[in-house]
């Protein structure tokens, strides 16, 4: 935790030693109307202070009109109480970061952004105001270009009939930055993902609202290969992911991440670690986590392209009304080999699992899967002869709703086998279909422990609470089921 602490303090006295404020409006001439676009009166600003050694520009309240600006070292843009950096909705204002600075993100998703930055240092975002993508005017506009025959997107989406990732614009792109501060904004409407951070070091998130739900693929904080990572007392609503770490870069990994006091709403995960896992995730800790109306899981920690995966320590979550309480899989679909998943620490987690989509109030809801199927359990599933290792989850109650039918869907005890092992296929809770079991499903794992471990129904359940498959070394402890049920944990295969 002290390297944290260090990590904000010195964020503090690097910005307040640039000690130059420049009032965009009274020195810059910026015009806050909320039409006249400012885009070259801010960069200009940016770069001047920039070059002279840093400093703060100020936005007071009204509403700035703006493409994309290139954030630069030594500067910090400030927006006031009811000030609004707003982004235009004509895709001509944005540019890619690799024509900014003639470089590429090495990513699958777009690399315009309404806030851009490459190689800066000592760049801050902070105080009361918004920012605001206007994602969902932005996207329609890039849509009806590319119908027109103006703006063609060669990666547009036929059957969801969208433009694709690459040509929507994010809310920020950081890029190979270094001391970071994002403190205080509040933050919504981005096109694509809201905010992109790849291969930084020194970010500190803190108080900040993000509600990003304008239109597809609207992730809240995505955390690319990047060290000395601190998000705390954030609240995130997205449309996909709420906070999510990836890993594009085979030689390089998320490594000292803090994640703390935050509350997220997801039409997709609360918390994930994936899908994009080339390098890896290790030293991770995420503390008290409120997660609500999440329509997959709270926490899932995935594997699936050759990343490397330990010491993970998650501990007092709570979800209410959300599809799954943990995801934890190891799988092959890229890479020259199968990564690793190893000591991961999980306690003092209550989560409620309804028995409806916890979703259904999203304008914009994550695709529902195409088969019929029963309550779906946790799952903690490698693949033959890639085991999940050290898996420790302690204080844990689930309570799931029931409800189960063998008219819905069924898979009996002897036919175990018939789940499939989908080693290469994208990685979701829902993955293997139909599961023969309500609370976990284990396979291919070893060293897992369960200790106080309560698993509740709402209502009755035809299938066994637990279903341990080519695991090893597993001990329980506490483990406790309703108590008109007989046969809870079934081992096979051990």
């Amino acid at each position: 935790m002290k390297k944290y602490i260090c990590v904000s303090l010195f964020l503090l006295l690097a910005f307040s030693a640039l000690g130059r404020d420049y009032n965009i409006v009274t020195q810059g001439k910026a015009v806050a109307d909320g039409k006249t676009l400012n885009t070259i009166i801010i960069q200009q600003t940016i770069d001047k202070l920039s070059k002279n050694g840093g400093g703060r520009i100020l936005f007071p309240k009204g509403v700035y009109l703006t493409g994309s600006l290139l954030l630069k070292s030594g500067v910090e843009l400030h927006l006031n109480k009811d000030a609004v950096l707003l982004g235009s909705t004509n895709p001509d204002d944005y540019y890619p970061l690799n024509e900014a600075n003639n470089v590429t993100e090495k990513s699958d998703n777009s690399k315009l952004a309404l806030i851009l930055g490459n190689q800066a240092k000592n760049i801050a975002l902070s105080g009361e105001g918004t920012i605001d993508g206007q994602g969902l005017a932005l996207a329609l506009n890039i849509d009806s270009l590319h119908h027109a025959g103006v703006r063609i997107d060669p990666h547009y989406n036929v059957h969801r009939m969208r433009p694709s990732e690459m040509v929507r614009p994010k809310l920020f792109l950081l890029s190979e930055c270094e001391n970071i501060s994002i403190i205080g904004l509040h933050l919504r409407n981005s096109a694509c993902w809201g905010l992109t951070f790849d291969l930084c070091s020194n970010l500190v998130i803190d108080q900040v609202a993000m509600v990003n739900r304008a239109y597809w693929n609207n992730d809240g904080f995505d955390i690319t290969d990047c060290r000395r990572v601190k998000i705390t007392r954030c609240n995130v609503n997205a449309a996909d992911d709420g906070i999510c770490l990836k890993s594009y870069h085979p030689d390089a990994c998320n490594d000292s991440i803090y994640i703390a006091d935050c509350e997220v709403c997801s039409s997709a995960s609360a918390i994930k670690f994936g899908t994009a896992s080339w390098g890896g995730f290790r030293n991770i800790t995420i503390n008290n986590i409120r997660v609500f109306d999440t329509f997959r899981s709270a926490i899932a920690i995935e594997s699936v392209d050759g990343g490397n995966i330990e010491n993970i320590c998650v501990s007092r979550i709570t979800a209410k009304n959300t599809g799954n309480a943990l995801f934890i899989r190891l799988g092959h679909r890229a890479g020259e080999r199968a990564g690793t998943i190893k000591n991961v620490f999980i306690k003092d987690m209550n989560v409620e699992v309804p028995f409806d989509r916890p979703d259904i109030n999203y304008d914009l809801r994550g695709p529902e899967v195409d088969f019929f199927h029963n309550p779906f359990p946790s799952s903690i599933a490698g693949i033959p002869g890639h085991c999940i290792e050290g898996v420790h989850l302690e204080n844990i109650e689930i309570t799931y709703p029931g409800r189960a039918t063998k008219g819905m869907a069924y898979i009996p005890l002897n036919r175990l086998k018939q789940v499939p092992e989908q080693i290469d296929k994208y990685p979701e809770f829902s993955m293997f279909g139909e599961l023969p079991s309500w609370g976990f499903y284990i396979r291919h794992a070893k060293d897992v422990t369960l200790k106080n471990v309560r698993l509740k129904l709402v209502d009755s359940d035809y299938r066994p609470a637990i279903i341990l498959d080519d695991v090893k070394g597993e001990q329980m402890e506490q483990v406790s089921f309703p108590s008109d049920k007989k046969e809870q944990i079934v081992i096979v295969n051990n």
